[in-house]
């Protein structure tokens, strides 16, 4: 497992994945509510979507082969699959009249659905699906 824990903006640049202090905050909300210690939020990628693609996210134990960020205090693990698809998003998290939940910002992604949860990237031939967006 690679362990990292956020202390520089230099450190910043390099991580997999970065949360927003709101997503932090929401985060650290979710994780507060299921009082168990082993629980890392991990951020990933499956097939599937109207493009190819899309974000997932679980509470679930550390893996061996995880790449860990400790950010505020929050551990967030990533496969190295996923970091391929990934590395350098940010984590948002939005509230709003027409819904609230979780944004990811990924510079990789070269087309994603309207609705924000799939993508595809420029290495990525993947075959599209629909997806319950609507878009």
């Amino acid at each position: 497992m690679s362990d990292t824990t956020l202390n520089t903006d230099q450190e910043l640049a390099t991580q997999v994945v970065v949360l927003t202090p709101l997503a932090a905050e929401k985060v650290r909300e979710i994780l507060d509510a299921e009082q168990d210690d082993e629980l890392a939020l991990r951020v990933f990628v499956a097939g599937g979507g109207c493009s190819g693609l899309q974000y997932q996210m679980a509470l679930t134990p550390i893996e061996d082969d995880d790449i860990l960020t400790v950010y505020d205090g929050i551990r967030v693990v990533v496969d190295p699959v996923s970091a391929q698809y990934i590395t350098g998003s940010e984590i948002d998290y939005k509230d709003g009249l027409m819904g609230a939940g979780f944004i990811v910002n990924n510079p990789n992604a070269v087309s994603s659905c309207g609705c924000g949860n799939s993508f595809r990237t420029g290495d990525d031939s993947g075959e599209a699906h629909s997806c319950s967006c609507g878009h």
